[in-house]
């Protein structure tokens, strides 16, 4: 368990900035990629899910739209790897997104979540239900029953429990 001290000090480091946002220009970059590579409606029906262990993965709404990106893929890691060469891209894997999760359902939420910030209101804890599905759940006692409980500032308790957190998932998934 890391103290809170070690969180604050992760919240404010340089290279944890810098490689945020490396991952925001990453993941904002797909609508770019897909013009640059002739395929611009696929931007609508696909998009960057994660990258993982030099894997790009990719979801797409239709089967249809999965080819269409194969054809391309050889493309689109040369690209990759050029815009990001410090994130060891080895490979890309399209897959098909489940049934019921689709892009404008994931959108939307993100569009609540940030007009919540802007106003000031702190957004839930949660995920959405498809990032539910791919990373382990942390038990809320364990996240209840940490040492930052007493701080009275409910922003900064809130922040270091959702810290807290993706410390714990990133520790349970590091030890698969």
């Amino acid at each position: 368990m890391k103290r809170v001290g070690d969180l604050i000090s992760a919240i404010f480091d340089e290279r944890f900035l810098e490689k945020t946002r490396g991952y925001s220009a990453f993941f904002d970059c797909w609508e770019d990629l897909m013009v640059k590579n002739g395929i611009a409606g696929a931007a609508g029906h696909s998009w960057i899910k994660s990258a993982e262990k030099g894997l790009v993965w990719i979801e797409v709404d239709h089967p249809g739209w999965k080819q269409i990106l194969q054809t391309k893929e050889s493309k689109l890691l040369h690209d990759f790897r050029y815009r990001f060469p410090d994130m060891g891209i080895s490979g890309i894997s399209i897959v098909l997104c489940k049934p019921g999760t689709n892009r404008e359902k994931r959108e939307e939420g993100k569009e609540k979540r940030e007009e919540k910030e802007e106003s000031g209101e702190k957004p839930p804890a949660e995920q959405t239900k498809a990032d539910d599905a791919q990373k382990p759940a942390v038990s809320a006692a364990k996240i209840s029953d940490t040492q930052h409980s007493e701080i009275k500032d409910k922003a900064l308790r809130a922040l270091l429990d959702r810290l807290e957190k993706q410390i714990a998932e990133k520790e349970i998934t590091d030890n698969k």
